[in-house]
């Protein structure tokens, strides 16, 4: 298994592994999930590559995906953290306000977080979410430690399946 270490390959190799995972369920008809690009704005495209060497963001994204599982509507966003604390800095307010439009709609919002010092997955509900965001916004800690989460939802790799995240959403279902 590849390894994590260069600080500038941490989140897309992370999204690597979602993609692959998100084909193999696309592959044996679990799951259709897509991967949001952000839109950009192109200032400088080198005219010999043809590639873009400076751009800017249009619009804030809301999540990295979104799709269905077995007609069910899913978002969620991949983080990754490099120590046993998240700083909940890492997930934006437009992303939190989509969540809660998105779970409004009888879907399911999540993050999967990678917490790459202990090399374990976590998904994060957006209820769970929901609460450390409200705890920092009132006065709380701005972080949460990974021994606060719910060993339940802990989850690691799987031969060919980088990401399980689906049992996590079928343990989600049943809570609900």
């Amino acid at each position: 298994m590849p390894t994590w270490k260069s600080r500038g390959l941490r989140g897309s190799t992370l999204e690597d592994f979602i993609n692959q995972t998100n084909e193999v369920y696309k592959e044996h008809n679990l799951a259709l999930i897509q991967k949001i690009p952000t839109p950009i704005t192109p200032v400088n495209i080198d005219q010999q590559t043809r590639h873009i060497t400076l751009a800017y963001f249009e619009q804030k994204s809301t999540v990295d995906y979104i799709g269905v599982v077995q007609g069910i509507p899913v978002c969620f966003d991949a983080k990754e953290c490099n120590s046993e604390t998240f700083p909940l800095q890492n997930i934006h307010e437009h992303q939190m306000d989509f969540m809660k439009r998105f779970e409004a709609q009888d879907g399911i919002s999540f993050f999967i977080i990678y917490f790459s010092v202990k090399e374990q997955f976590y998904y994060l509900s957006y209820e769970e979410a929901l609460f450390f965001w409200e705890r920092g916004k009132n006065g709380g800690r701005k972080s949460f430690r990974i021994d606060e989460l719910k060993e339940e939802y802990f989850f690691s790799l799987k031969p060919n399946l980088p990401v399980p995240y689906l049992d996590m959403i079928q343990k989600d279902l049943e809570k609900r």
